[in-house]
């Protein structure tokens, strides 16, 4: 019914951010990497599933389409409601899940917040006739290219080298690129003032 919502960023709670869109503010729940992306005033597009039941009606959101596929595969599976599905993609990316469930790493899958062994095991064997290698290996590529520009786009010289300084340490470039983001009360061009702060984000 609700595909996305495009809008600015009214209010952030716990678990979820309020978005105002044509005089409506809509109240979406989001992981909380996903919050920690985005800031008050800011404008967002979010990618959702409306859930309906007899008793609420709650919003789910997300940044890119692939996150809200996986999110939809999850929810196919026995037992796992949207609250797990987004416990789920909170502890693990979309790729890490994808590989996990077709290597059979229970131990991955186990990560994710309230995912014990046999919920693993149960992903693991409801959802590998859904994947297929090539399949994740060409997301994960395309995953990359995405993060890449958006990295790019918006970032001053050095932040970017802050960020390729963390890659180097051996952060993820998902944790680099919002460590980095946090940062914000550090001159744009002081290279080693945004490294350090970022450090402190971990």
């Amino acid at each position: 019914m609700i595909s996305f919502i495009r809008g600015t960023v009214a209010d952030l709670t716990e678990n979820s951010a309020i978005i105002e869109s044509n005089c409506i503010g809509f109240e979406i729940n989001m992981t909380g990497n996903a919050l920690a992306q985005i800031h008050i005033g800011q404008e967002v597009k979010l990618h959702t599933y409306f859930q309906v039941r007899e008793d609420v009606m709650v919003l789910y959101g997300f940044f890119n389409k692939d996150d809200l596929q996986v999110f939809k595969l999850l929810l196919g599976v026995n037992g796992v409601g949207p609250k797990a599905a987004l416990g789920v993609l909170a502890g693990i990316t979309a790729d890490e899940l994808r590989f996990a469930v077709l290597s059979d790493d229970v131990k991955t899958l186990s990560k994710a917040p309230g995912i014990g062994k046999k919920t693993a095991q149960k992903l693991i064997l409801e959802l590998k006739d859904k994947l297929s290698l090539e399949e994740a290996f060409e997301q994960k590529l395309a995953n990359e290219q995405v993060q890449a520009t958006t990295a790019a786009a918006g970032m001053t010289d050095a932040r970017q080298e802050a960020v390729e300084a963390l890659v180097a340490l051996g952060y993820s470039s998902t944790d680099a690129l919002r460590a980095v983001r946090k940062v914000t009360d550090v001159e744009p061009t002081d290279v080693e003032g945004i490294l350090k702060a970022a450090l402190k984000n971990f």
